[in-house]
């Protein structure tokens, strides 16, 4: 059995790869849209074809990792992954990178979720919600250098070189294999009866606002932020892929410092008002960035994103982990993970669409309104269910 240092270091590489798929990508959408000579629209595409298999799969995954073990479902997600990340790389057409991508999110579908249910099955509630934190600070200091990277190969190379490290996928799915304990849970139930008790704890009013908040914030996060921002930022700027990269990298700044304290900020902040206050800010990093054509607003915006994005995500994972017991707990997390897999399957197209009808500031705005739309819904679910 590995040492609790090692288990954490591998969740921390299963986490990077999950994120993998579109933050190395998004600086590298308009030079893939140009090469394939595909219109703007084709940014949605391009994210919600890694996004979309995750709606479906995240809840099947789930479910096989609480009847066969986690080992079982971690590898074969990872070596998909690795192995259509090679196959995107190496793209001769646009449909056939979107074919690729598709693999890649039917591989990454489980990555997130089973890292928060290997913290909540290896640690008790004290220590979970600290490392349910520290392992989004990760994720953001990943989204931190993801973006950059993305940026700099492809100025460097191309958008192929930018592609090529998903194939690291395969290297972590051996490692996972090697580390893991080959246990098989002891499960009697039949998947009738273990489906129905998944529903029981899915329709209670608590995680149904989890599941809704998971889809609306996603739905931001990869429609607003990662498809709609770039755009925005070479149409609005003349920016390149490398600055447009460290713009997105912006966010992950003051996310890490949030996530990293987030055992911190519970023992004092209520849970209700900590995510109504997240969603807020949100709502405002958008709005700083849709109101002029000021850099300065355009970073201060990204910043107050970033400060949101920090508690809020890994706040809804570690309800959904509390929510769950333990024989439900992959299938459950699995759920929520699918909700922000829809939102992030969503996001993309629906903004894509929206401002190449109009304009990214209109699609800017329209993320700032659904911000508001999340804070009301935390807001108005009756008390004690978002605790």
């Amino acid at each position: 059995m590995p040492s609790h240092r090692s288990l954490f270091a591998l969740i921390l590489s299963i986490t990077a790869t999950g994120i993998m798929g579109n933050t190395l990508l998004a600086p590298a959408i308009p030079d893939i849209l140009d090469d394939f000579g595909v219109g703007d629209g084709g940014a949605g595409l391009l994210i919600a074809a890694t996004s979309l298999p995750g709606v479906f799969m995240a809840p099947i995954v789930g479910v096989l990792a609480d009847r066969i073990g986690r080992r079982r479902v971690v590898t074969p997600c990872l070596a998909l992954f690795g192995a259509f990340g090679i196959m995107a790389a190496l793209a001769p057409s646009f449909e056939l990178l979107l074919v690729a991508r598709f693999g890649m999110g039917i591989g990454a579908s489980g990555l997130i979720n089973l890292a928060v249910v290997l913290i909540g099955d290896n640690w008790g509630p004290a220590d979970r919600t600290r490392l349910i934190g520290r392992n989004a600070a990760f994720l953001t200091v990943c989204l931190a250098l993801m973006p950059p990277i993305g940026g700099i190969l492809t100025d460097l190379g191309s958008w192929r070189l930018a592609l090529a490290p998903y194939g690291l996928g395969l290297v972590t799915a051996a490692v996972a294999w090697r580390m893991l304990p080959p246990d098989r849970p002891d499960l009697t139930a039949s998947i009738r009866e273990q489906l129905g008790g998944v529903g029981e704890v899915v329709r209670r009013p608590a995680m149904l606002a989890v599941l809704a908040g998971g889809t609306l914030s996603f739905m931001m996060i990869f429609g607003v932020f990662l498809a709609t921002l770039p755009i925005h930022l070479r149409d609005e700027f003349g920016f390149s892929a490398s600055m447009r990269g460290l713009f997105l990298a912006l966010p992950a700044v003051p996310s890490t410092l949030v996530a990293f304290n987030l055992q911190r900020i519970r023992q004092r902040v209520d849970a209700r008002a900590l995510l109504v206050g997240c969603s807020g800010a949100f709502g405002l990093g958008f709005a700083l960035i849709a109101s002029s054509q000021n850099v300065a607003l355009v970073v201060l915006g990204c910043l107050v994103y970033g400060a949101g994005e920090g508690a809020l995500i890994p706040s809804m994972q570690d309800l959904s982990v509390e929510l769950s017991p333990p024989e439900h707990r992959g299938a459950v997390v699995a759920v929520y993970v699918g909700a922000a897999r829809l939102g992030q399957t969503i996001g993309p197209v629906g903004a894509s669409a929206l401002y190449a009808a109009t304009s990214t500031y209109v699609a800017l705005w329209v993320g700032a309104g659904l911000a508001v739309v999340l804070a009301l819904l935390f807001r108005l679910t009756p008390s004690g269910t978002t605790t």
